[in-house]
C-alpha cells in the first residue's frame, strides 16, 4: 500500500490554532444522515447507546519544552538559544538524565551545556542515529516543570503556548503525568457531558497510553508498511478491564475516544488472544487497513494530517475511501482540523 493513497489537499485556514469551549466542536457521524450527521460533541448522549462503554485515556500532557542558552559547546562558542523536547527519562536517576530533541540539532553536541531557568543547568551527553540526545540536567527536572516548561504544542499550531493551553491542552480526566502530546479527542469532554453519558446508560472507564514523540513523526517512506512506529507506555488498571468485560457481557459496544485508545486495547487484545488482562506494556503497533479490530467498535477522533500513521489507522477502521470522501466533506463544510480542532464519529467496517 503506498503512502501517498493517504494523501488530501488541506487549506492552511481549517488548521485549528486555538481551541472551541469544550462540547462545541463539530462532528460529522459517518454512519447518520441529515442533522445527526453534523452535530456537536455536546450530543454524544443522543449518539450512543445505553449500555456502551466510552473509554478515554488518562494521561497528562507534562511541560516538556525547554529553553535555554548554550554554555559552551566544543568547536562552536557559547551564547545562543537552544530548545529541548523531553521525550523520555532514562534509568533510576532520579529524572537527571533524558532522551530529548533539541533544535537546533546541530549546536548539541556532546559536552555542550545548556543554561536554563531556575539555576538549571543540562549537559548533552551523548547523540543518537535517531536525531535524539541524551542529556543530564544539574537536578532532577521533573519538580521544576510547572515553573520553567512549557506545554509542547504540536508544530502546526503556529504560535507560541499561551496560559490558556496549560488547562486547555489537557483532558478533564487526565491524572497520570508522561504525555508529551495529548489525546486530543479526550479535549472535547468537560464534566457535564460526561454526567449526562452516564445519565444516559453509558458507562465509562479508563486507560492510559502516554503519547510519544512518535505522535509527531511523518511517514517519509513511499510504502506504508516500512514505517516504523516508536514505541509508547501504556496501562490498563484491574477497573478498566472488568468494565471491557462487563461491556462485552451485556452486548454494549466498546467506544474509543481516541486513537491512543484504540492503540492501547487492540495491543492488550493481541497480547491476550482476544482478551484484555489489567497490566502494563509499551506498545510499536502500527495499525494500517487490513488490521484485525478485537477490542473497539466505536471510534470518535479528530481529524488528522495527510499521510498519517492516525489517518491511516481512522482508514482501517472505517474504510480508507469512506474516510477520505468523508475528509472531503469536512472540508466543504468547513470544519476545523488536527488537535484543536472538530471531530468524527465513526463505526467500525
Amino acid at each position: 500500500m503506498l503512502t501517498r493513497e493517504f494523501d488530501f489537499d488541506l487549506p492552511e485556514a481549517a488548521i485549528a490554532q486555538h481551541p472551541a469551549p469544550r462540547g462545541e466542536s463539530r462532528l460529522l457521524a459517518l454512519e447518520r444522515q441529515g442533522a445527526e450527521r453534523h452535530s456537536r460533541v455536546r450530543d454524544l448522549p443522543r449518539l450512543l447507546r445505553g449500555g456502551d462503554l466510552l473509554v478515554v485515556n488518562d494521561t497528562r500532557v507534562i511541560p516538556a519544552r525547554l529553553f535555554g542558552r548554550r554554555l559552551g559547546t566544543p568547536g562552536t562558542g557559547t551564547g545562543g538559544r537552544i530548545e529541548l523536547l523531553l521525550v523520555e527519562r532514562i534509568g533510576d536517576r532520579e529524572g537527571q538524565e533524558w532522551e530529548v530533541l533539541a533544535r537546533p540539532g546541530r549546536r548539541a553536541r556532546p559536552g555542550t551545556r545548556i543554561e536554563l531557568a531556575d539555576g538549571l543547568t543540562a549537559e548533552v551527553v551523548a547523540k543518537g542515529d535517531d536525531g535524539r540526545h541524551r542529556v543530564r540536567f544539574s537536578q532532577p527536572i521533573e519538580p521544576h516543570l510547572d515553573r520553567i516548561g512549557h506545554l509542547p504544542l504540536p508544530p502546526y499550531i503556529k504560535r507560541p503556548d499561551e496560559e490558556d493551553d496549560r488547562e486547555r491542552y489537557q483532558t478533564v480526566f487526565a491524572r497520570r503525568p508522561g504525555a508529551i502530546a495529548a489525546p486530543t479527542a479526550g479535549l472535547h469532554f468537560y464534566p457535564q457531558l460526561l454526567d449526562e453519558l452516564r445519565q444516559a446508560g453509558v458507562e465509562i472507564a479508563q486507560v492510559t497510553l502516554h503519547v510519544g514523540i512518535g505522535t509527531f513523526k511523518p511517514v517519509t517512506a513511499d510504502l506504508v508498511h516500512e514505517h516504523v512506529m516508536d514505541p509508547e507506555r501504556y496501562e490498563i488498571s484491574e477497573a478498566a478491564a472488568t468494565a471491557l468485560r462487563r461491556a462485552r457481557g451485556r452486548g454494549g459496544r466498546v467506544v474509543a475516544v481516541g486513537t491512543t485508545v484504540v492503540r492501547t486495547l487492540e495491543s492488550a487484545a493481541l497480547a491476550g488472544s482476544g482478551e484484555i488482562a489489567p497490566g502494563a506494556g509499551s506498545t510499536s503497533l502500527f495499525i494500517t487497513p487490513g488490521f484485525r479490530f478485537q477490542a473497539v467498535d466505536v471510534l470518535l477522533t479528530n481529524f488528522h494530517l495527510p499521510r498519517s500513521t492516525l489517518l491511516m489507522l481512522v482508514a482501517a477502521f472505517a474504510g480508507k475511501d469512506r474516510v477520505l470522501a468523508a475528509y472531503r466533506e469536512a472540508i466543504e463544510e468547513g470544519y476545523r482540523f488536527y488537535s484543536y480542532g472538530d471531530a468524527t464519529l465513526a463505526e467500525r467496517t
